[in-house]
């Protein structure tokens, strides 16, 4: 018998993977109360059906697919339902949080007696005819978010328990999003003091694959530059106890926040940052 994944939810990701989902054949159900107009618009187009917080409980899996700052809000907001229904469902937490962020999420969840999944999300939403973003998962009960493999998902199983998937996702992430941070700094930096043309010749020059990188990098970001914000918050958490990377990741935090607004607004580095990269063409 097919599974019935509930998505919570209908953003550019979780449209997309709902999406995916559907186009294999599954039912996808998630919540639309008080949800934009835009998100309705997104998972109606996904096929998607709206469903009560009692309706998400009887499902057989749960995908909570958020901004990292709402996941934990997410899990205390169903887990009554969870724990008054019957079916106890598979909660996977999908979102970009770490790993003591993970161990509160899962202690909301378990008094409701539903298994839960510690899952990571590298890669992109999923495109028609395109490969689908990796999910890792790790816990005891992460074979159960891998039946999804047979319904156009790339799950894969990681050994040892709930939050080696977000420890995972948290170094990769830290990676990239931080490598576009630090490009991102400095191009602003070169910009005020006039060496923006110079910087752009040597790197096109001598690093020719950072700067191809970076074209297609930083202007992706400047969307979604509001939800990278978390995303660093809680990778410097991860860091811990080592400061100057806690400092790195923090920081990162504070330019995206600083992005977020500008690309809201004037979008004077934005700009410059187009302008940056745009050299030659």
């Amino acid at each position: 018998m097919k599974p019935v994944v509930a998505l919570i939810a209908p953003g550019n990701m979780g449209s997309a993977v709902g999406k995916r989902l559907t186009e294999n054949g599954l039912q996808v159900i998630t919540s639309l109360a008080g949800r934009s107009e835009e998100s309705v618009a997104r998972a109606r187009a996904a096929g998607m059906t709206d469903a009560s917080h009692d309706q998400i409980a009887a499902a057989d899996l749960i995908l909570s697919i958020v901004p990292p700052g709402d996941a934990l809000s997410l899990a205390e907001k169903l887990a009554p339902a969870l724990e008054r229904g019957n079916r106890k469902p598979a909660y996977v937490e999908c979102n970009a949080v770490n790993p003591k962020t993970v161990a509160s999420i899962e202690a909301a969840i378990t008094p409701t007696a539903c298994p839960f999944i510690d899952a990571g999300i590298v890669g992109g939403p999923p495109k028609p005819g395109g490969p689908s973003p990796r999910f890792y998962a790790s816990g005891a009960e992460a074979s159960r978010f891998a039946v999804l493999n047979d319904y156009g998902l790339d799950v894969r199983v990681l050994d040892g328990g709930v939050g080696a998937a977000s420890a995972m996702k948290m170094s990769y992430a830290g990676i990239t999003k931080g490598f576009t941070a630090l490009g991102t700094v400095m191009m602003l930096a070169a910009s005020r003091a006039g060496t923006a043309d110079v910087l752009h010749r040597e790197l096109a020059a001598s690093q020719p694959q950072l700067l191809a990188w970076l074209t297609r990098q930083v202007p992706n970001m400047y969307s979604k530059a509001y939800r990278w914000v978390a995303e660093m918050e809680e990778i410097a958490g991860f860091v811990g106890e080592d400061e100057a990377g806690n400092q790195i990741f923090s920081g990162a935090a504070d330019l995206y926040d600083r992005i977020a607004d500008d690309f809201n607004d004037a979008r004077a580095e934005t700009g410059a940052l187009t302008k940056f990269l745009d050299h030659g063409k």
